[in-house]
Protein backbone atom coordinates (compact mmCIF):
# COMPACT_ATOMS: atom_id res chain seq x y z
CA UNK A 1 0.00 0.00 0.00
CA UNK A 2 1.52 3.36 -0.98
CA UNK A 3 2.18 5.88 1.76
CA UNK A 4 -0.21 8.78 1.96
CA UNK A 5 1.39 11.95 0.68
CA UNK A 6 1.63 14.74 3.19
CA UNK A 7 2.47 18.38 2.67
CA UNK A 8 6.05 19.33 3.44
CA UNK A 9 6.46 21.52 6.48
CA UNK A 10 7.45 25.04 5.61
CA UNK A 11 10.76 25.82 7.22
CA UNK A 12 10.91 28.80 9.54
CA UNK A 13 13.73 31.30 9.39
CA UNK A 14 14.45 34.86 10.45
CA UNK A 15 14.86 37.81 8.16
CA UNK A 16 18.08 39.80 8.63
CA UNK A 17 16.48 42.56 10.79
CA UNK A 18 14.90 39.85 12.96
CA UNK A 19 18.21 38.04 13.41
CA UNK A 20 19.92 41.33 14.22
CA UNK A 21 17.26 42.02 16.86
CA UNK A 22 17.84 38.58 18.39
CA UNK A 23 21.59 39.17 18.59
CA UNK A 24 21.03 42.57 20.21
CA UNK A 25 19.14 41.16 23.23
CA UNK A 26 21.90 39.78 25.53
CA UNK A 27 23.34 42.29 28.01
CA UNK A 28 26.98 42.20 26.98
CA UNK A 29 28.01 44.12 30.11
CA UNK A 30 27.61 40.90 32.12
CA UNK A 31 29.46 37.57 31.91
CA UNK A 32 26.25 35.63 31.20
CA UNK A 33 25.19 38.18 28.59
CA UNK A 34 28.54 37.81 26.86
CA UNK A 35 28.15 34.03 26.88
CA UNK A 36 24.64 34.28 25.46
CA UNK A 37 25.73 36.68 22.71
CA UNK A 38 28.64 34.38 21.83
CA UNK A 39 26.27 31.41 21.63
CA UNK A 40 23.71 33.17 19.43
CA UNK A 41 26.40 34.54 17.14
CA UNK A 42 28.04 31.11 16.94
CA UNK A 43 24.75 29.40 16.04
CA UNK A 44 24.10 31.96 13.31
CA UNK A 45 27.64 31.79 11.94
CA UNK A 46 27.97 28.01 11.91
CA UNK A 47 24.38 26.77 11.49
CA UNK A 48 25.20 24.29 14.26
CA UNK A 49 22.52 22.12 15.83
CA UNK A 50 21.85 22.70 19.54
CA UNK A 51 23.41 19.34 20.36
CA UNK A 52 26.53 20.22 18.37
CA UNK A 53 26.93 23.49 20.26
CA UNK A 54 26.39 21.71 23.58
CA UNK A 55 29.18 19.20 22.81
CA UNK A 56 31.63 21.85 21.59
CA UNK A 57 34.97 21.92 23.42
CA UNK A 58 37.77 24.46 23.27
CA UNK A 59 39.97 22.12 21.24
CA UNK A 60 37.36 22.19 18.44
CA UNK A 61 38.04 25.91 17.92
CA UNK A 62 40.78 27.17 15.63
CA UNK A 63 41.03 30.86 16.49
CA UNK A 64 43.60 32.74 14.46
CA UNK A 65 44.00 34.40 11.09
CA UNK A 66 41.70 31.86 9.45
CA UNK A 67 39.36 30.92 12.27
CA UNK A 68 37.16 27.83 12.07
CA UNK A 69 35.27 25.33 14.19
CA UNK A 70 35.18 21.54 13.99
CA UNK A 71 31.67 20.27 14.71
CA UNK A 72 30.74 16.76 15.84
CA UNK A 73 27.48 16.09 14.00
CA UNK A 74 25.00 13.30 13.32
CA UNK A 75 26.33 9.86 12.44
CA UNK A 76 29.52 10.59 14.41
CA UNK A 77 30.72 12.74 11.51
CA UNK A 78 32.86 15.83 11.80
CA UNK A 79 32.79 18.92 9.62
CA UNK A 80 34.60 22.26 9.69
CA UNK A 81 33.04 25.69 9.26
CA UNK A 82 34.77 29.05 8.91
CA UNK A 83 34.18 31.66 11.60
CA UNK A 84 33.69 35.36 11.13
CA UNK A 85 36.36 37.53 12.82
CA UNK A 86 33.67 38.87 15.18
CA UNK A 87 32.69 35.32 16.16
CA UNK A 88 36.31 34.30 16.68
CA UNK A 89 37.01 37.35 18.85
CA UNK A 90 33.92 36.78 20.96
CA UNK A 91 34.71 33.08 21.46
CA UNK A 92 38.36 33.85 22.28
CA UNK A 93 37.25 36.06 25.15
CA UNK A 94 34.73 33.48 26.30
CA UNK A 95 37.20 30.56 26.56
CA UNK A 96 40.22 32.52 27.78
CA UNK A 97 42.07 30.55 30.46
CA UNK A 98 40.30 27.25 29.82
CA UNK A 99 41.82 23.91 28.95
CA UNK A 100 41.50 22.25 25.54
CA UNK A 101 39.01 19.65 26.77
CA UNK A 102 36.77 22.18 28.54
CA UNK A 103 33.30 22.91 27.13
CA UNK A 104 32.90 26.21 25.32
CA UNK A 105 29.41 27.04 26.60
CA UNK A 106 28.90 26.75 30.36
CA UNK A 107 25.86 27.39 32.53
CA UNK A 108 25.64 29.48 35.71
CA UNK A 109 27.39 26.80 37.80
CA UNK A 110 30.13 26.16 35.21
CA UNK A 111 28.65 22.93 33.93
CA UNK A 112 28.18 22.35 30.18
CA UNK A 113 25.03 23.90 28.72
CA UNK A 114 22.69 21.16 27.51
CA UNK A 115 20.79 21.31 24.22
CA UNK A 116 17.66 21.92 26.30
CA UNK A 117 19.35 24.84 28.03
CA UNK A 118 20.39 26.24 24.65
CA UNK A 119 16.81 25.90 23.41
CA UNK A 120 15.46 27.79 26.43
CA UNK A 121 18.05 30.50 25.97
CA UNK A 122 17.13 31.04 22.30
CA UNK A 123 13.37 31.12 22.96
CA UNK A 124 13.90 33.58 25.84
CA UNK A 125 15.79 36.05 23.68
CA UNK A 126 13.33 35.59 20.82
CA UNK A 127 10.54 36.65 23.17
CA UNK A 128 12.52 39.75 24.14
CA UNK A 129 13.36 40.54 20.51
CA UNK A 130 9.69 40.32 19.51
CA UNK A 131 9.04 43.44 21.58
CA UNK A 132 11.23 45.49 19.24
CA UNK A 133 10.52 43.54 16.03
CA UNK A 134 6.89 42.35 16.28
CA UNK A 135 7.15 40.03 13.24
CA UNK A 136 9.19 37.62 15.39
CA UNK A 137 6.15 36.99 17.59
CA UNK A 138 4.44 35.03 14.80
CA UNK A 139 7.42 32.66 14.46
CA UNK A 140 8.46 29.68 16.56
CA UNK A 141 12.10 30.54 17.14
CA UNK A 142 14.45 27.76 18.24
CA UNK A 143 18.11 26.83 17.63
CA UNK A 144 16.91 24.99 14.50
CA UNK A 145 15.26 28.20 13.29
CA UNK A 146 18.65 29.89 13.49
CA UNK A 147 20.11 26.95 11.56
CA UNK A 148 17.52 27.49 8.81
CA UNK A 149 18.28 31.21 8.94
CA UNK A 150 21.97 30.51 8.30
CA UNK A 151 21.11 28.41 5.23
CA UNK A 152 18.69 30.97 3.77
CA UNK A 153 21.07 33.87 4.33
CA UNK A 154 23.89 31.89 2.70
CA UNK A 155 21.61 31.31 -0.30
CA UNK A 156 20.85 35.01 -0.51
CA UNK A 157 24.57 35.71 -0.43
CA UNK A 158 25.02 33.51 -3.52
CA UNK A 159 26.46 30.39 -1.86
CA UNK A 160 25.68 27.22 -3.84
CA UNK A 161 23.59 24.34 -2.50
CA UNK A 162 26.47 21.83 -2.26
CA UNK A 163 28.51 24.25 -0.14
CA UNK A 164 25.52 24.79 2.16
CA UNK A 165 25.07 21.03 2.40
CA UNK A 166 28.66 20.66 3.60
CA UNK A 167 28.32 23.71 5.86
CA UNK A 168 25.29 22.31 7.68
CA UNK A 169 26.38 18.67 7.62
CA UNK A 170 23.38 17.32 5.72
CA UNK A 171 23.69 13.63 4.86
CA UNK A 172 21.07 13.82 2.12
CA UNK A 173 20.80 16.38 -0.66
CA UNK A 174 17.02 16.11 -0.26
CA UNK A 175 17.31 18.02 3.01
CA UNK A 176 19.29 20.81 1.41
CA UNK A 177 16.85 21.00 -1.50
CA UNK A 178 14.32 22.44 0.96
CA UNK A 179 16.45 25.56 0.93
CA UNK A 180 16.58 25.51 -2.85
CA UNK A 181 12.78 25.68 -2.85
CA UNK A 182 12.96 28.67 -0.53
CA UNK A 183 15.48 30.23 -2.90
CA UNK A 184 13.07 29.75 -5.82
CA UNK A 185 10.33 31.47 -3.82
CA UNK A 186 12.65 34.40 -3.17
CA UNK A 187 13.54 34.64 -6.85
CA UNK A 188 9.88 34.51 -7.83
CA UNK A 189 9.10 37.35 -5.45
CA UNK A 190 12.02 39.34 -6.83
CA UNK A 191 10.78 38.73 -10.38
CA UNK A 192 7.29 39.89 -9.41
CA UNK A 193 8.75 43.22 -8.30
CA UNK A 194 10.19 43.92 -11.77
CA UNK A 195 8.12 46.58 -13.52
CA UNK A 196 7.41 45.64 -17.14
CA UNK A 197 4.18 47.60 -17.45
CA UNK A 198 5.52 49.41 -20.52
CA UNK A 199 5.88 46.04 -22.27
CA UNK A 200 2.30 44.91 -21.83
CA UNK A 201 1.01 46.60 -24.99
CA UNK A 202 3.33 44.49 -27.15
CA UNK A 203 2.07 41.17 -25.79
CA UNK A 204 -1.05 39.73 -27.50
CA UNK A 205 -3.92 39.24 -25.08
CA UNK A 206 -4.81 35.55 -24.64
CA UNK A 207 -7.20 33.73 -22.39
CA UNK A 208 -5.61 31.20 -20.01
CA UNK A 209 -6.71 28.11 -22.04
CA UNK A 210 -5.43 29.57 -25.30
CA UNK A 211 -2.18 30.62 -23.62
CA UNK A 212 -1.62 27.06 -22.31
CA UNK A 213 -2.34 25.65 -25.78
CA UNK A 214 0.14 28.11 -27.25
CA UNK A 215 2.87 27.09 -24.79
CA UNK A 216 2.31 23.37 -25.42
CA UNK A 217 2.74 23.95 -29.13
CA UNK A 218 6.22 25.46 -28.66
Amino acid sequence: MPFKKTAKAVIGYLEKPEMDALLAQPDRHTPLGNRDYALLLFLYNSGARADEAAKLIVDNLQLGRQSSVRLHGKGNKFRSCPLWPATATTLSRLVEGRGKRDPVFLNRVNLPLTRFGIHRLVTHYAELASKTVPSIEAKRVSPHTIRHTTAVHLLRAGVDINTIRAWLGHVSLDTTHIYAEVDMEMKAKALARVDISDQQATVPQRSLPSLLAFLKAL
